[in-house]
């Protein structure tokens, strides 16, 4: 009997490790695709000179389709606690705050008198049975763009 119950036990092990190091794994291939999702998108703010219009927005939604990227319909946009910043969200993709520092009297050198943005992406984690125990809108990757001239 003592045998049985070693074995049990140690399949019990493998398993949770198991488990352990898969979660691990989708965990890290969904913050990679998140961070480059969020880098692609700084990209062509900056080409566009923060003017993302109709054809900017036509690059980032191609490139989320071509490396995989896609959100649950939980992407929450964050308030804004400081500044005067203008929330977005753009079709579950990403959320875009806009900062208008112009009125700020507190920001000083290059930010001066310029809007710049915000811009973050969701790591995406669809565990079948996790994801309904436990709530994932912590995992965010976060970016400021550079300052552009209104």
């Amino acid at each position: 009997m003592r045998d049985a119950l070693g074995g049990t036990v140690s399949i019990a092990i493998i398993v949770i490790f198991i488990v352990i190091a898969l979660g691990y794994l989708a965990f890290n291939v969904n913050y990679t695709k998140a961070f480059r999702m969020k880098d692609k998108i700084i990209t062509l703010y900056d080409y566009y000179d923060g003017n993302c219009g109709s054809a900017c927005q036509d690059e980032i939604y191609s490139y989320a389709r071509e490396i995989g990227y896609a959100t649950d319909n939980n992407l929450v946009c964050p308030e804004v606690t400081e500044g005067k910043g203008v929330v977005q969200r753009v079709r579950d993709l990403y959320c875009e705050i806009k900062y208008d520092v112009s009125d700020n009297s507190n920001v000083v050198g290059d930010r001066k008198g310029k809007i710049y943005y915000r811009i973050i992406t969701k790591i995406n984690l669809q565990v079948p049975i996790i994801s309904n125990i436990f709530d994932f809108r912590f995992f965010y990757i976060s970016a400021d763009t550079k300052t552009y001239t209104k």
